[in-house]
C-alpha cells in the first residue's frame, strides 16, 4: 500500500473549503455534530464506522447525549492528509 502523505498548511487551508464546518484544531481536522437525541447521534455514528471501515482509517470522536465531536489525523502521515478530508466528507453528507 503506498505511503499517505502529510499535506501542507496552504493544502489544507484551500481544502477547508470544500468541508463548511469543519477546521483545524490541535493540528487535526474537527468538527461538533449535533442532533436531536442519543439516538440520532448514535445512528450517525454507526453509519460513520461503516464508512471508516471501509476507508480503514477511523475517526477519533466521543459522544455526549445528542452530541457528537469527531477529529480526524493520519497517523501514517503524522497529520492531516487526503484520508482525512475524504472522511469529513462522508461526515458532512451523512449528517445532513
Amino acid at each position: 500500500m503506498p505511503k499517505v502523505r502529510k499535506l501542507t498548511i496552504d493544502e489544507i487551508r484551500s481544502r477547508l473549503v470544500e468541508v463548511p464546518g469543519w477546521a483545524v484544531r490541535d493540528d487535526k481536522l474537527h468538527r461538533d455534530f449535533e442532533f436531536s437525541d442519543f439516538v440520532e447521534a448514535f445512528a450517525f455514528m454507526t453509519r460513520i464506522a461503516l464508512v471508516a471501515e471501509k476507508m480503514n482509517h477511523h475517526p477519533e470522536w466521543s459522544n455526549v447525549y445528542n452530541r457528537v465531536s469527531v477529529d480526524l489525523t493520519t497517523h501514517d502521515a503524522d497529520g492531516i492528509s487526503e484520508r482525512d478530508f475524504a472522511l469529513a466528507r462522508a461526515a458532512s453528507d451523512l449528517a445532513g
